[in-house]
């Protein structure tokens, strides 16, 4: 069952779009060198905030416009057939196709990371450890919706997938937004709307923390631990409902 998350890992290791999107992704992280140079008493605060935002968006490229395709070209290219005829469940084949995107996904994020790093000690910016852990976070944040994605995947086209996702990424950032602003205007129905998303739609926001680096907030340690362990909980409950919906998928000749 390795096999199927290796030879994934493979597979999208020939893409040529995503090196495309690892470079244009590095570039734009040394971009903030530039930008940084134009403001006026904000440098490390703009290297800080493009270079992570720019980690963030190119995987967030990565896993609409490469991890959209997984079981959309396994089904177009009829090779789920030849996967599925062998001993290996549905839910194998799942959890290892998963698995294999991820440490490609790794693999982006670690290279960006190893460059934005690189441009953080460069431009003698201070050094917090909330940098290590904003780039954990924006890993799980991506395998979160990854796991999105993965889960429209498997009852709508890869089109209508990546739409979806998008909505739900955009959703998932302005949930706490929603909820303020009903409390402050009194708005029972967008109050109720907003707990009724809170509940529904992962709060992206929750893992956000860049805005905290180099900031006189500290956070506890037992934060970080039970927001990890809440997000893994999230995912592993996404991850089993495109399990139960793709066991339940028929496949056409």
């Amino acid at each position: 069952m390795l096999n199927i998350a290796l030879n994934t890992f493979r597979e999208l290791k020939r893409n040529k779009i995503l090196y495309m999107i690892l470079f244009f992704g590095i570039l734009l992280i040394v971009f903030s060198i530039a930008l940084a140079s134009l403001s006026l008493g904000q440098t490390e605060k703009i290297i800080l905030d493009f270079g992570l935002a720019m980690i963030e968006v190119f995987g967030l490229v990565s896993v609409i416009f490469i991890g959209s395709q997984l079981i959309f070209n396994e089904i177009n290219w009829k090779t789920i057939y030849l996967i599925l005829s062998k001993p290996i469940s549905r839910f194998e084949f799942i959890l290892w196709k998963f698995l294999g995107f991820a440490l490609i996904l790794a693999f982006i994020v670690f290279f960006q990371t190893v460059i934005f790093l690189a441009i953080v000690f460069y431009t003698k910016t201070s050094f917090d450890l909330l940098i290590i852990f904003s780039i954990i976070f924006i890993y799980l944040k991506l395998l979160i919706l990854f796991a999105i994605i993965l889960f429209f995947s498997t009852f709508v086209s890869s089109i209508l997938a990546i739409v979806l996702t998008i909505i739900v990424y955009i959703i998932s950032h302005g949930i706490t937004s929603i909820i303020d602003m009903a409390a402050r205007s009194n708005n029972y129905l967008m109050l109720q709307l907003g707990k009724i998303l809170y509940v529904t739609f992962p709060n992206f926001e929750a893992l956000n923390i860049k805005n905290l680096i180099l900031s006189p907030v500290k956070i506890e340690p037992t934060y970080l631990i039970f927001n990890s362990a809440y997000w893994l909980v999230y995912l592993a409950i996404i991850l089993g409902l495109t399990i139960v919906i793709f066991n339940r998928k028929t496949f056409e000749n």
